[in-house]
């Protein structure tokens, strides 16, 4: 039986991975600040602990442990991430996550560590065309992400990359595209544009409207949390280190992914663009590498992660709603 670590645990994509790991016959333990607000994990063993105190990672990464999945990050949406006014917290509480789980890691002598990187390490230059934005691997340098939270990413991928060439351990690094699905955060300032909108739509009234922030043209692709799973799993499996690409490569308007939430939706609902923190104009997974190297690719149409996602979302929504007598 492999044992494995899931750092992040309690997180959106951490709580998915611990059940994916569970069903794969893994002995888990979860580490995290907090609990799953969701649902109730189901990992052998779960810590609250803070990963910023190294002893806290030395404490609990100890020897036997066969892999280290590292999710935990200081991290939101645009309305966290892109407004400046938290890129000091977001820099140094994210490094320093980073930082001690590897060396603890390394110290136990962790057979293999994942390190979950992000497609806001990519230069702004190359994403100012919504229609054209150039995301491949090799181009993340020379670097400008449009974040604080981007450069944090960019320097922690070579941190790990640096450990894997001075120590000899087996790293895998992957970017994330934009992950959604059902158990993310959906309320609060730090979810993400899918679950944002679906929520937005949720709570309006049929006949009512729904604000975008910015003209609505800037560009995007989203990923299923359960083809980022596969992919993470296929890169893990796999002799190669990365940094790989994992994201969808269907392309879509912030503008026509809410008229997309909409129509699931059934409301008749109208658009209205607001100004607002946007991030890049265009962003979009390139699957090249990843194709040719691990042969994986993900294949869910993203209408159906949508439906999924909004069904779940709408369900939060209900539940909130007070009883009428």
């Amino acid at each position: 039986m492999k044992k494995a670590i899931v750092c992040g645990a309690g997180g959106f994509i951490g709580g998915h991975l611990v059940k994916r790991l569970k069903s794969l016959g893994y002995w888990v333990k979860g580490i995290d600040v907090k609990y799953n607000e969701f649902e109730e994990t189901v990992a052998d063993e779960f810590v609250i602990g803070d990963l910023r105190d190294p002893k806290i990672c030395e404490r609990e990464i100890v020897k036997g442990i066969d892999e280290v999945y590292q999710l935990a990050a200081d991290m939101g949406g645009a309305g966290y991430i892109f407004t400046g006014d938290h890129d000091a917290v977001v820099m140094h509480n994210s490094a320093l996550c980073n930082l001690n789980t590897l060396e603890a890691s390394r110290l136990a002598g962790v057979k293999k560590i994942f390190y979950s990187s992000s497609a806001c390490i990519y230069p702004e230059y190359n994403q100012l065309d919504p229609d054209n934005p150039k995301c491949s691997e090799e181009s993340a340098y020379p670097a400008a992400p449009d974040s604080e939270y981007g450069w944090e990413k960019l320097f922690s991928e070579r941190l790990y990359l640096s450990y894997g060439r001075n120590y000899g351990m087996e790293v895998r690094v992957a970017r994330f595209h934009n992950i959604f699905g059902p158990q993310g955060t959906w309320r609060g300032g730090r979810e993400k544009a899918p679950a944002a909108v679906c929520r937005k739509v949720a709570e309006a009234e049929d006949g009512g409207a729904i604000e975008i922030w910015g003209d609505g043209l800037q560009t995007r692709s989203f990923l299923y949390i359960d083809e980022c799973l596969d992919g993470v799993l296929r890169l893990m499996e796999s002799n190669e280190t990365g940094p790989f690409n994992i994201g969808s490569e269907e392309m879509i308007s912030l503008n026509d992914f809410a008229k997309l939430v909409i129509g699931i939706s059934g409301k008749n609902l109208s658009i209205n663009n607001v100004k607002g923190p946007q991030g890049v104009r265009g962003r979009n997974s390139d699957n090249t590498l990843i194709k040719k190297s691990l042969q994986w690719a993900p294949s869910l149409p993203l209408k159906v992660g949508v439906e999924k996602t909004y069904e779940w979302i709408n369900s939060q929504v209900e539940s909130l709603k007070p009883i009428s007598l």
